[in-house]
């Protein structure tokens, strides 16, 4: 058995695992026997390139976990991971600014897989100024959502259902990184949960039924904000940066929340 195949093997029964299929499920998906699916993850047989392709498609990884299974299995990578400021990667901006114009005057803002900020429109501009006034966050806080949100200079003394907000952003992260398989990132990510210790965990943030939302409530001085925040992805893209893009769109939850958005960016606020 070559290196290849010896990473290739245990690589598949993780990601089989974290999808919570056994070889049979991960067989019938694929449309292939279940001693084949043995097969390669004992390393008794090698995949083709076309079956790696089958077998992550089967398994809906996203684009850079493919790459990753292709290049255990010693294939070349087959998705591009462009930077987001380069010229494969120009439409993909202008459909970006075109979302976040869209949703003016509410908040809205692009973050990549690192919870980086992208892009940000005015209305998310306006709301986080609105929110951190007489605070002075750290820059690390300006540029990562997820600081921002768990910064206690930050958005965190300011959210008023920040329990809430903090298990279903934590639980988010945690199924994300079981399936990482960058060593670094994994360590880095890691790390930034451990140093969120302090946070409680939430089993069951409300008494009545789910929503199909994450709500948020921004509290200064005795005002407060009420919205829901929806996330939205890129619709079968083929680059991997352009697939790890993430929109959080931010809306009122009611009519007051509204007429202070509008009034923020100098509208005229009719029910």
């Amino acid at each position: 058995m070559d290196l290849a195949h010896a990473r290739f093997g245990p690589m598949l029964k993780r990601f089989r695992g974290s999808r919570g299929l056994s070889q049979e499920r991960l067989a019938e998906h694929a449309e292939v026997s279940p001693r084949h699916v043995s097969f390669l993850e004992n390393g008794r047989a090698a995949p083709s390139r076309e079956m790696v392709l089958v077998l992550a498609s089967a398994l809906d990884l996203p684009l850079r976990e493919r790459n990753t299974l292709l290049v255990a299995a010693g294939f070349a990578p087959v998705y591009a991971s462009s930077p987001i400021e380069s010229a494969m990667l120009e439409p993909v901006r202008r459909a970006l600014d075109h979302l976040l114009r869209a949703h003016e005057p509410f908040g809205a803002l692009v973050v990549d897989r690192d919870w980086n900020v992208v892009r940000m429109n005015a209305g998310a501009t306006r709301l986080l100024g609105w929110a951190l006034e007489g605070m002075t966050p750290p820059p690390e806080a300006l540029g990562n959502l997820l600081v921002a949100i768990f910064h206690p200079e930050a958005l965190r003394p300011r959210i008023a259902n920040f329990d809430e907000i903090a298990s279903a952003m934590i639980e988010r992260l945690e199924h994300e990184l079981q399936l990482e398989t960058d060593d670094t990132r994994r360590t880095r990510m890691t790390s930034l949960l451990g140093s969120l210790h302090d946070v409680p965990r939430v089993a069951h943030p409300s008494a009545g039924p789910a929503l199909p939302f994450l709500p948020v409530r921004l509290r200064r001085g005795d005002r407060e904000l009420r919205l829901f925040t929806t996330l939205t992805t890129l619709g079968t893209p083929l680059d991997v940066t352009a697939q790890e893009l993430r929109i959080e769109s931010y809306f009122p939850a009611d009519a007051e929340t509204e007429r202070a958005l509008r009034d923020l960016a100098g509208e005229t606020f009719s029910a």
